[in-house]
């Protein structure tokens, strides 16, 4: 147990700047948190997600103690139980299913609640994959963008998000830095007082869009065709490095052929773009340098996100735009370091079949030979996150499903529990972090005492696999053995560097250094180091699941749901973390335009619904939204509605291009308001 007074740490959230923190702990409780200048980066600055973490903490409802259920499925009545009787609780069920069905029959249902590599992947899959049990593809995000990047450079790192302030022109493409990743705000800010331009793309207007040079609002699902046509017009206009492409890429013929077919009044048909924004686009990139394009996560959020993300990357080399600091471009950089949990499992993957978790409520409701008979829920919310809402709760509702939740706070997958397992916070527990958008490791200590019994997720899983036998003499089972086990094992050869530089309380920054520039310090992971522009393996997984690589699948709208609805994320919640602090209710952005040709007004209750169910929800009236769009906040709770229903209800299970992704901003709805009985 840490004393009072104030202790290092860093976020592990799923966020790309991976802030160094100081907590501030005062009677046993935290009681502030601030940025540190541990990380250059941080610089004293954190999000409000995070200064706030002491509410997430405390609140009414934090998990103290484990619950055993004991109304009906869904009835939200639970009783306290011990640990010990909770444990046995687990095991015996484990047990049962394995032996009655065999270990497939138990799924683990995990992502992102805690990016840390002693909390996933570690003795979790060592409990699932000496189980036998199912593989689960987590799929929620990053699966079509880490398939893009594989294909066309092995992942090459990344520039450092600091080095923006020396572009001269910044391409915001598919992301909002005001929610999600705040220190990128403030060095596009330094590079516009230093004279760059800044082009924002997306179809929302968002806080940086508004003072932008130049703001394109492609139709959701379109960043393919537009990507294309930007470059279209740099292979038209002889912008393009041929020089480059000659001398460092593969297959540029491929791609141009495919870019040559999306003239920019064709993009403009599909995007919804003018032709005049495109070419202005083209002609900003070709004329300046250094030119960084940052790529979101929004653009794989679709049908063709993998292909839109690989063609917005792609910009960089058909620009000539690396070897520059402040250009090329940057998404995430876990190719920069290799490091895995695996090396703490000490258990290989089993040969058993594979669950894609945006497909969840399928494996509940429909999966066979075996069913699944137990669910693992943990670092997840899978009622709150999941496409086809509905088929998750029908399955979790089922009385022959075994469902235990290993959680901080009562979430509404909780709720549908047989056992809630209180879990520690990333204040309470030890873990070894590492940045995706910010280049540093952090070996993470307790800087508080655990609220009531939680206990983090190692030590649960080692003592259900003692119960069931499957534990091993060998096995690491402390923080520090697991975190060793796992700095040994990197694949640069570093661990004992790693080790040494963590040990002195300053992060770790990995073998390409803090602040790399492509092409100069870092190039692709290819074997001849050279970026692939029409890579065979990404050729033959997209020809496998529609049209072919790099090309365009139709928007599915239609006459019956003529509108697009999109779950951008908050600035109050990572996905559905700190959902429980939210206590206003959720409303639905909607065009003048389509409000005024419904009957909406600012305030009016709506029904958004498809073939999939509806919501209720309160309008907001906005020019925010484009017309044929409207939007709902991402990671949203039953409460945050008047139906109790969310977004997710209405998004389909369907499949991106590439990585099984998921298709969030390819759902098609209609809207309607609903009249009070009176009316």
């Amino acid at each position: 147990m840490r004393a009072d007074g104030v202790h290092p740490s860093a976020c592990p959230l799923d966020c790309p700047d991976s802030c160094t923190l100081d907590v501030h702990v005062a009677d046993g409780r935290v009681v502030a948190v601030r940025g540190s200048d541990r990380s250059s980066l941080t610089a004293g600055v954190i999000c409000g997600k995070v200064t706030a973490f002491a509410d997430h903490m405390y609140c009414e409802e934090r998990l103290t103690r484990p619950l055993r259920r004991v109304g009906p499925k869904g009835s939200d009545r639970f009783e306290p139980i011990d640990w010990e009787d909770a444990l046995d609780l687990v095991a015996t069920a484990l047990r049962r299913v394995r032996d009655e069905l065999g270990g497939e029959a138990i799924l683990p249902c995990s992502y992102g609640g805690s990016n840390g590599a002693l909390t996933e992947a570690a003795v979790d899959s060592r409990l699932f994959h000496r189980l036998g049990a199912t593989n689960l593809a987590r799929t929620l995000c990053a699966m079509p963008s880490t398939r893009a990047q594989a294909g066309m450079s092995g992942k090459m790192v990344g520039g450092s998000l600091e080095d923006v302030v020396h572009s001269r022109l910044v391409v915001l493409w598919g992301v909002n830095p005001s929610a999600t990743g705040i220190h990128l705000v403030s060095r596009v800010r330094a590079a516009r007082a230093a004279g760059a331009k800044l082009v924002v793309v997306d179809p929302r207007r968002i806080p940086l869009a508004r003072k932008a040079d130049l703001h394109l609002r492609p139709r959701p699902g379109t960043d393919l065709p537009l990507a294309l046509a930007v470059a279209h017009e740099l292979f038209r206009s002889g912008a393009a490095d041929r020089r480059f492409l000659a001398e460092h890429t593969r297959h540029a013929d491929a791609f141009e052929a495919h870019a040559r077919a999306w003239t920019p009044e064709r993009a403009a048909a599909e995007t919804g773009v003018p032709a005049e924004a495109i070419r202005t686009l083209a002609s900003m990139y070709a004329e300046t340098s250094p030119a960084l394009i940052r790529c979101g996560w929004g653009v794989e959020r679709s049908r063709n996100g993998g292909a839109g993300t690989f063609a917005v990357l792609a910009l960089a080399a058909v620009g000539g735009k690396f070897g520059v600091r402040g250009g090329g471009y940057t998404m995430s950089n876990t190719g920069a370091w290799q490091l895995s949990g695996a090396a703490a499992a000490r258990a290989p993957p089993p040969p058993t079949r594979w669950v894609n978790l945006g497909r969840i409520g399928h494996a509940l409701t429909e999966l066979r030979d075996p069913p699944i008979g137990a669910l693992w829920v943990y670092n997840c919310n899978p009622l709150s996150t999941c496409p086809d809402q509905g088929a998750v709760r029908r399955g979790l509702l089922r009385d022959d499903l075994f469902t235990v939740v290993h959680d901080s706070v009562m979430t509404d997958t909780a709720r549908m529990a047989d056992v809630v397992l209180p879990a520690t916070t990333f204040l309470e527990h030890d873990d070894l972090a590492r940045g995706y958008g910010n280049l540093a490791l952090h070996r993470i200590r307790p800087a508080a005492p655990r609220v009531g019994e939680s206990r983090p997720n190692h030590e649960v899983f080692a003592a259900v696999c003692d119960r069931l036998g499957l534990s091993r003499a060998d096995d690491p089972r402390t923080p520090d053995a697991m975190a060793e086990a796992i700095l040994a094992a990197d694949g640069h050869g570093r661990g004992a560097e790693l080790s040494a530089t963590l040990k002195g309380g300053v992060p770790a920054a990995p073998a390409v250094g803090a602040r790399p520039v492509q092409f100069v310090d870092t190039f692709p992971l290819t074997p001849d180091r050279k970026l692939d522009l029409y890579p065979a393996e990404l050729v033959r997984e997209a020809g496998a699941t529609g049209p072919g690589f790099l090309e365009y699948r139709p928007d599915p709208t239609t006459d019956r749901h003529p509108l697009a609805l999109i779950s951008p994320a908050e600035r109050s919640t990572v996905s559905s973390t700190f959902g429980q602090l939210r206590r206003s209710e959720a409303r639905l952005a909607v065009h003048p335009h389509d409000a005024a040709t419904r009957d909406i007004a600012t305030g009016g209750e709506v029904r958004v619904f498809n073939d999939l169910g509806e919501v209720r929800v309160a309008a907001r009236v906005t020019d925010l939204v484009p017309p044929g769009v409207v939007s709902m906040p991402k990671g949203l709770w039953a409460r945050h509605t008047r139906s109790g229903t969310t977004s997710n209800t209405l998004i389909p299970a369907a499949l991106a291009d590439l990585g099984g992704g998921l298709c969030f901003n390819d759902a098609r709805v209609e809207i309607a308001p609903v009249r009070s009985r009176r009316s």
